[in-house]
């Protein structure tokens, strides 16, 4: 055979893949060693950190974002009030949660008839003591109302019937023992207590401007107007106590209805 007929073998270059797979080892990962970069399992666990560290921030913008939501619509929408006594019954009883609307009175009008709360004007109220749920009890319920989870107490707080705005003249009782507004006796049945009476007591008033003259529908059990004249403001509820109007009994939930405004009965009475 002629010399150039010979053909001799062309040697392969070595590749550390069969080195690792001599080994026993997964191809690539000797390799990656010797080139100084961990195995891609070896990164795995900061990711796992990361994606957990991501989901801790998520939850907390959540929970964060939802408490300033709820305080933002208790200060400037609705807040949830708790009502502690009879003075409103039947319409309100004791226990009873209600929604108030904080757009009474800067957006919306006060009208009569309607279930406002106000801030005490000074002295309608007996002193209070909240009950003492120790240091930290105490820290998460004033944080809670505070912020709009639990509905406001009664500490400087009530809630009456409005029956007459700035202007209007008060008075009680004519010969069938009703009030008048603005010289128009009014039918008050439909909100008055079960045996209650208009008035126990006679009395002719005229409201101040930015005064309201409010009475509770349990005539008989009710520290309204007719009983604090003596009182800053002479028994009248200045506007800017107003909280707002409640409009819904939310609890219990059997007793959930909205508490609409008793137009009718004041639908004759003029303007003052």
């Amino acid at each position: 055979m002629a010399d150039s007929d010979h053909v001799t073998p062309v040697q392969r270059a070595s590749d550390p893949a069969d080195d690792d797979r001599s080994a026993g080892r997964p191809a690539g990962e000797a390799s990656a060693e010797r080139a100084g970069t961990p195995p891609a399992h070896a990164a795995e666990p900061p990711r796992q950190r990361s994606r957990g560290l991501s989901l801790l921030r998520e939850s907390a913008i959540i929970v964060i974002s939802a408490l300033v939501l709820s305080w933002l619509i208790k200060t400037f929408l609705v807040q949830a009030f708790y009502i502690p006594s009879a003075s409103m019954e039947d319409t309100l009883q004791i226990g009873d949660r209600v929604m108030v609307s904080r757009l009474v009175p800067d957006v919306l009008d006060v009208n009569r008839g309607d279930v406002v709360v106000f801030v005490d004007p000074g002295g309608w109220l007996p002193p209070t003591e909240t009950p003492d749920a120790g240091p930290v009890g105490n820290a998460v319920r004033e944080a809670a109302t505070f912020i709009g989870l639990l509905p406001q107490d009664s500490g400087e707080h009530l809630i009456k019937r409005v029956v007459g705005t700035p202007g209007d003249t008060v008075e009680c009782c004519d010969d069938q023992g009703r009030v008048s507004v603005n010289g128009v006796p009014v039918d008050e049945d439909p909100y008055l207590a079960a045996g209650s009476v208009p008035s126990q007591t006679e009395f002719s008033t005229q409201v101040p401007d930015d005064m309201l003259f409010v009475m509770g529908d349990n005539r008989q059990n009710s520290q309204d107007s007719r009983y604090n004249t003596g009182k800053p403001g002479g028994g009248f509820v200045p506007l800017d106590n107003v909280v707002g109007n409640a409009f819904v009994i939310v609890w219990p939930f059997e007793d959930a209805r909205l508490l609409r405004n008793p137009s009718d009965v004041f639908a004759q009475v003029p303007a003052p």
